[in-house]
């Protein structure tokens, strides 16, 4: 099959240093490009002396590897899945600069994976009332202030399906990251969120497909989850638990980390006040809260300015007789052009012609009967 050399040949060392991922994606960023490393697999420590022994085999014998690659792309090419490897355009700015960013990743979904403003927001998979609360409201109030937001979390219990599911409800676009391949999907009974979520944000995974979600890949995915993001919000965490992972890489990373707040003594809460008390994350109450704290206000002012344009635009400049006919039909809507002609003190004839204008311009429509409905935005 005709493959971009490049990414058969990142998919072929991604997979034949699975072991040691880290590995790979040294070489990568040491020769520059996968095929380069691959080119010379069988002599790799002339390009890379202090390659380890396990990795410099593996290079020399990849034939398993590359059956293994050719398998992934064309799965991808049959199921629309994306490929990105570290140094294509669409593969996460942010995370590329995290010194254990994965070689590859693969993308079922719609949404970019760079835009403006990148939130995740992580928990327990435990969460109460009040975390749900807490989530509705700071998500939705994000949309709000950052039209633009993408609200990334890893589709599990609790938390984080919940902010998923918020974000799809107010229209901003979401990624999971899948702690598996995408030949599968975990919980199951996500899948519906999930299914959801492909056309407004997406799913992406590091993993091969017939990878299993396995413990140890829930802490491997925590690093995509932090590194994608320009900061992470936590609310809800016992005192142990992945999204305290997830903050601890996304201070690595010098991200910004924040907390919700809960009880004194609330098992749920612990975590989130334990980081807030040691200055590990910044206590928030509400989405304005990270908004300012990131500088992230103007967001909201162009987002006002944006829609006063458009307001403008819809409504051009009237002329004073069309002007009195809006304010009329503002106040009591729907009438005829009789009763307009008496209001506005504008004889039939000319009002007529008034009313062709308005029509024209999109701020009115006539129904059955002649009677005149102004159009509201």
């Amino acid at each position: 099959m005709d493959f971009d050399k490049e990414t058969l040949d990142a998919l072929t060392l991604a997979a034949a240093c699975h072991f040691n991922p880290e590995a790979a994606v040294r070489l990568y960023r040491t020769a520059g490009s996968a095929s380069a490393v691959m080119d010379n697999g069988r002599n790799i420590r002339d390009m890379a002396p202090g390659c380890p022994d396990r990795v410099a085999e593996a290079l020399a014998c990849a034939g398993e590897a590359r059956r293994r690659a050719e398998g992934e792309l064309e799965y991808a090419a049959r199921t629309g899945v994306s490929i990105m490897c570290m140094g294509d355009e669409a593969y996460p700015a942010r995370l590329r600069d995290c010194p254990d960013a994965p070689l590859v990743l693969f993308y079922r979904g719609t949404a970019g994976l760079n835009g403006r403003r990148v939130v995740s927001v992580v928990g327990t998979r435990r969460c109460t009332a009040y975390g749900q609360d807490c989530v509705r409201s700071f998500v939705r109030r994000l949309k709000e202030l950052c039209p633009d937001v993408l609200v990334v979390s890893g589709l599990a219990y609790g938390i984080d399906v919940c902010a998923h599911r918020e974000a799809l409800g107010c229209g901003a676009d979401t990624v999971a990251v899948l702690a598996h391949g995408l030949d599968r999907l975990y919980p199951p009974s996500h899948r519906d969120t999930a299914s959801s979520m492909t056309a407004h944000g997406g799913l992406l995974t590091e993993f091969f497909t017939h990878t299993n979600a396995d413990k140890l890949n829930f802490l491997r995915r925590n690093r995509i989850v932090a590194g994608m993001a320009d900061a992470t919000v936590v609310v809800e965490s016992a005192v142990r638990g992945g999204a305290l992972s997830t903050a601890r890489l996304a201070r690595s990373y010098d991200r910004d980390v924040f907390a919700y707040p809960g009880r004194a003594g609330d098992e749920c809460s612990e975590g989130c006040n334990n980081l807030i008390r040691d200055n590990k994350a910044s206590l928030i109450s509400s989405a304005d809260d990270l908004v300012a704290a990131m500088g992230w206000t103007v967001d909201a002012r162009l987002e006002q300015a944006r829609r006063e344009g458009i307001e403008r635009t819809l409504f051009p400049d009237l002329t004073d007789e069309e002007q009195a006919v809006a304010d009329i039909l503002q106040k009591d809507n729907d009438l005829q052009i009789n009763t307009l002609s008496a209001r506005a003190a504008i004889p039939v004839g000319r009002l007529a012609a008034v009313m062709f204008s308005l029509e024209m311009k999109g701020m009115i429509k006539c129904l059955a009967g002649g009677v005149y409905h102004l159009i509201k935005i």
